[in-house]
């Protein structure tokens, strides 16, 4: 009897064989899109902010000069003013010779504290140290207010970007109805290239608004290097701060700061009217004549300096000059900043108002164009009232975009005016 095979069914090797290969590939597949490279996350404008204050100076040096600052401050725990200094002396009556009297001194100098000069220079040390901070402080929030115009500049160039291409194809599908209706004999050519028309304008708007888009991410990639951001994302604004300005804000403090170290070191130079005086512990051996003994003595000494005169005078007075100088700039400061706080808070409250009549506005404008369009459609409305309609709502949709965007910049500034960081 011949026997047949079905062909629907493989032998239980091959199976197995198959199932084996079909588990190593979708092994490999899943292997392949682990490692695939994580989709870099959207920039906002707090890690733009990081990026760039990484990359300058300030932050790089910041260590270093807190080290110094504390080195500074250290100095003044000493009980000597300055590092002891060693002494040592031969001295021979026949140089070159054996014969005659020898005498050798080993000494200690050690540098004195003026009257009051210890206390004064703790006190300049930690006007320092405290110094130190406020700068790199200051330095953040000047770099902010950069960082954060190039930052609203590129995001009003990529709403302008968005609009300009919401505007593009929609001039497109009107000209696309426009060339139906023309071809059943329901519209003029004078209408198809009034359609055309409005499509090169929109082309155009677009590639302005790529040229400004390109422009302003290349200005804002020199602060943070490659820049991504969410496509048709609405930019996250800064959550609006209290009223107030702080009576720690950095650009004053930085100046206040700096007064500080000028009246400490002003202080200290009117102490340090003469170098310090100095101990000198010494011991000396010698003898008189060859064969004689060595005998031993000991020296304890002071030396005073003298006054150091119109030097330091001058060194005092220059101190001072440079605290007026500061003191004058931290008021004249703070009188900006309350300037500044008063426009921000102004604008803040003016954009708001302004973006939601904006948003009004452009809903309105978005419901005109669809009764338009769909009475142009069923013939009921004339090609100018359609084309005048469509233009009016994509100035509406640009308005509103600028509303919203100023309004998000208008707190950002506001924050700025408070002397907070990017959040």
């Amino acid at each position: 009897m011949q026997r047949t095979t079905n062909k629907n069914h493989l032998p239980r090797p091959l199976l197995a064989a198959v199932a084996l290969g079909c588990a190593l590939a979708v092994g490999g597949a899943q292997a392949q899109l682990t490692a695939e490279p994580a989709a870099v996350a959207p920039l906002t404008l707090k890690s733009l902010f990081e990026r760039a204050w990484e990359r300058q100076p300030e932050a790089q040096s910041a260590a270093l000069r807190r080290e110094s600052a504390q080195a500074a401050r250290s100095g003044a725990s000493s009980l000597l003013a300055e590092p002891a200094a060693l002494e040592l002396s031969r001295k021979s009556d026949r140089p070159g010779s054996n014969q005659g009297s020898r005498e050798y001194e080993v000494g200690v100098a050690l540098p004195l504290w003026l009257p009051g000069e210890r206390a004064r220079k703790a006190a300049l040390g930690d006007a320092e140290m405290k110094a130190v901070e406020s700068r790199r402080l200051a330095a953040q929030l000047q770099l902010a207010a950069t960082v954060r115009e190039a930052w609203w500049t590129l995001q009003r160039a990529q709403a302008e970007l968005g609009l300009a291409q919401d505007r593009l194809q929609n001039a497109q599908r009107l000209r696309a109805d426009v060339a139906l209706r023309f071809q059943a004999g329901d519209m003029s050519r004078a209408d198809q290239a009034q359609a055309d028309s409005a499509v090169a304008q929109a082309e155009a708007a677009v590639a302005e608004a790529t040229g400004a888009r390109d422009v302003a991410q290349a200005a804002l990639a020199a602060w943070g290097g490659s820049v991504v951001l969410a496509d048709g994302a609405e930019p996250e604004a800064e959550a609006l701060p209290a009223a107030g300005l702080p009576a720690d804000h950095p650009s004053v403090a930085d100046w206040n700061d700096q007064a500080a170290v000028a009246r400490r070191a002003a202080d200290l130079a009117a102490v340090q009217t003469r170098a310090n005086p100095e101990l000198t512990v010494a011991a000396t051996r010698g003898r008189e004549q060859a064969g004689e003994r060595y005998l031993q003595s000991f020296t304890v000494g002071v030396r005073i300096p003298l006054g150091g005169g119109d030097r330091a005078r001058a060194k005092e007075t220059a101190a001072r000059a440079d605290a007026l100088d500061a003191e004058v700039r931290a008021r004249a400061e703070q009188d900006r900043l309350a300037a500044d706080l008063a426009a921000a808070t102004a604008r803040v409250k003016a954009s708001q108002a302004q973006r939601e009549a904006m948003a009004r506005h452009a809903a309105l404008a978005r419901d005109t164009r669809g009764f338009i369009d769909k009475a142009f459609r069923l013939g009921e409305a004339d090609w100018p009232t359609r084309l005048r309609v469509e233009l009016e709502a994509v100035q509406a949709e640009r308005q509103w975009a600028r509303a919203r965007i100023d309004a998000a910049a208008a707190v950002s500034t506001l924050r700025q005016a408070l002397g907070l960081l990017p959040q």
